[in-house]
Formats: structure tokens, C-alpha cells, sequence
């Protein structure tokens, strides 16, 4: 994932949902853990600190160095607490990436089934699911990734994060006019950022919004005076 995407992912707002636990019977396993699992987005510092400082300290997260064991294991743990992690997701993807293996050594699960954990937790986790449609439109598998990009056009409400995100990942998957139509949903609600527009402009898939016109009819003239 870009850095400037996955930077502005994880500023966006969620929404909580109130789903309680991973169901069992997924091929990717329920999520079954002594601790939580947790909604990462509203966990407290407290339920934070105890996975992060132990198990996803800033050498787990940079793959240099594991904090309670190997790297694999502690990034693993993690997501066992907080499936919908938006970090430790992405360190799962680059640990994989490193190893040229999925899943990783270690680990039983593929980068994909930690995605589909994440979904299943937590489904109108936007970050999350615009993190898997990257990863999918990555590895060739645009159908799926549209699936998860036009739930979240759908649900994105009046974020302009989010709009402009999916706009981009719909322009990385060559869906020019979602991609246009995103970047307007997003100019409209006030986004700065111009990276989308200058893309579709080099495509010559740019066009500026249409101004609504006005078709109302003219007030009646006040009845003259007697």
C-alpha cells in the first residue's frame, strides 16, 4: 500500500458495529483468544498497551525484531486481539512480502484469511476493507476488490477520507468513472488533496463537476394594486 494512502486510512473516522465474535466454521478459523478479541477502533489504552507494548512493539512492527518471541507469532497475537489491527495487518502483508512465502513461517494463516478475519469481526470497518481491496487489486484479483470498494462508496457517508480512497483504489483497479465519481463525492464535502483529480487528469478521464442549474420557475409577479 502506498504510504500516503496508508497514512490517511487510518485518519479516518468508523463506526462501530455490533457484531460479537468471529463465527466459527470459516475456513480461516474464529477468532478464540484469552484476551478480547477487542474492536480495535474503540478498545481502551489500557486493552492497547497490554497487546501493544508486549507483542507489537516497534521492531515487530518494523520486522526487525520480535518483542515476546518471533516477530510472526507476536504480529499473530495481536491480530487474535484485535482482528481489525490496522497496523498489524499491514506488518502481517509485509512480513509475508519479506519471507516470499504466505503464510508466513510461524503463522498458519495467509495474509488474505487475517483480511477475511477482520471483515467477518468487524464488517463496516471501511479502513479494513479498502486495506484488502489494495491488497487484492495487488494481486491481480480486481473482482473481489470491487466487492469491498463499492461497499464502502456505499457507506462512506459525508467522510471525504474515505470517498477520495476509494476513488484512488478504484483507479488503481481501472475503474475510471468510479474513480471520477469518487473524487467529485469527496471535492464536494471539502477534500483538499488534489492526487486523485491530477491522476485522471493524465488519463484524460478528468472532468470538472456539473454545476446544478437552476429549473425552478419564477416567483409569481405580486397582483397589481388596485
Amino acid at each position: 500500500m502506498p504510504v500516503g494512502l496508508a497514512l490517511t486510512l487510518f485518519g479516518l473516522s468508523n463506526q462501530a458495529w455490533a457484531q460479537s465474535a468471529l463465527e466459527p466454521g470459516s475456513s480461516c478459523g474464529p477468532a478464540i483468544n484469552t484476551y478480547g478479541p477487542f474492536d480495535y477502533r474503540s478498545a481502551n489504552q489500557q486493552q492497547r498497551s497490554i497487546v501493544e507494548n508486549a507483542h507489537f512493539t516497534r521492531g515487530v512492527e518494523n520486522l526487525t525484531g520480535g518483542g515476546t518471541g518471533s516477530i510472526a507469532k507476536d504480529i499473530a497475537y495481536t491480530l487474535a486481539v484485535f482482528p481489525n489491527h490496522p497496523r498489524a495487518l499491514l506488518a502481517m502483508e509485509r512480513l509475508a512480502v519479506k519471507e516470499k512465502r504466505d503464510p508466513p513461517a510461524q503463522v498458519n494463516l495467509t495474509v488474505e484469511c487475517w483480511y477475511e478475519r477482520a471483515i467477518r469481526w468487524r464488517g463496516t470497518d471501511l479502513v479494513v476493507r479498502m486495506m484488502f481491496a489494495d491488497y487484492l487489486i495487488r494481486n491481480k484479483r480486481t473482482t473481489h476488490a470491487l466487492t469491498q470498494l463499492d461497499f464502502v462508496s456505499d457507506r462512506a457517508g459525508d467522510n471525504p477520507f474515505t470517498h477520495y480512497n476509494a476513488g484512488l483504489l478504484y483507479l488503481d483497479s481501472g475503474e475510471s468513472d468510479k474513480a471520477l465519481r469518487q473524487a467529485h463525492r469527496a471535492l464536494a464535502l471539502g477534500m483538499p488533496r488534489t492526487e486523485l483529480r491530477d491522476r485522471l487528469q493524465v488519463l484524460g478521464k478528468w472532468r470538472e463537476p456539473e454545476q446544478p442549474s437552476s429549473t425552478d420557475p419564477l416567483p409569481p409577479s405580486a397582483p397589481a394594486s388596485q
